[in-house]
């Protein structure tokens, strides 16, 4: 069932009837992420921010919502569209909850999706940035699995685009087993160069029709 309509909801769609292009980045704050690791990943969301917001078309079009996951899967930022995205910093603990954190993520954008068609607004296929530098663990058997089968299902119905960065340590096999795209390996701490790359992709998706394929830049900032 889809959500009750908030009324400021209401009046932003109506205020800005734009299509929108749902992008939620998924990320890794464990606590094998502390350190350098989460200090240049809270460096490269701001570098997102204020590379996105250059663009007029984008940062009306272009939603974010950022979601976290150690031994907990958090909404820390829900959508907002890029103008009104206020980056936050992240600290790293605990463990690794991989497969709730993808069905959170596929939750919320089933219900936004709900939204959008609830204001008769059009939407671009979402986006999922998944960054990660670990291999799930803590979490209930079959957990893990059942995301990975529900992820397939998604991609296959292009409902969502998802992408997955590992990051040093990252186990690269297991991560392609989890999603469908081949997951890209992040050369050292690039994130800043990634998230330029992610804005630079989302202002190209944002600035094409909904249906439309749009090619996307190399990723120089990682290797398959």
């Amino acid at each position: 069932m889809p959500e009750p309509m908030r009324l400021e909801e209401a009046i932003e769609f109506a205020e800005n009837p734009e299509p929108r292009c749902p992008c939620i980045l998924l990320l890794d704050t464990s606590g094998s992420m502390a350190g350098d690791k989460i200090a240049a990943l809270n460096e490269g969301l701001r570098t997102f921010k204020n590379d996105l917001i250059k663009d007029n078309l984008a940062k009306k079009r272009v939603e974010v919502a950022v979601v976290t996951f150690d031994s907990n899967v958090r909404v820390i930022r829900d959508f907002v569209t890029a103008d009104q995205f206020d980056p936050p910093t992240l600290t790293a603990q605990e463990l690794t909850h991989t497969g709730s954190a993808i069905h959170k993520a596929l939750d919320l954008i089933q219900a936004r999706k709900a939204l959008y068609r609830a204001n008769g607004i059009a939407y671009y296929r979402p986006w999922v940035f998944m960054i990660t530098d670990g291999v799930p663990y803590g979490e209930a058997h079959g957990v893990v699995e059942q995301a990975a089968r529900r992820l397939k299902d998604e991609e296959n119905g292009k409902r969502v685009a998802f992408f997955a960065v590992g990051v040093e340590g990252a186990d690269m096999n297991q991560l392609a087993q989890i999603v469908v795209r081949t997951p890209i390996k992040l050369k050292g701490l690039n994130f800043k160069d990634m998230f330029l790359w992610l804005s630079a992709s989302m202002q190209k998706v944002s600035q094409s029709k909904p249906e439309e394929q749009v090619p996307l830049p190399p990723p120089g900032w990682g290797e398959v």
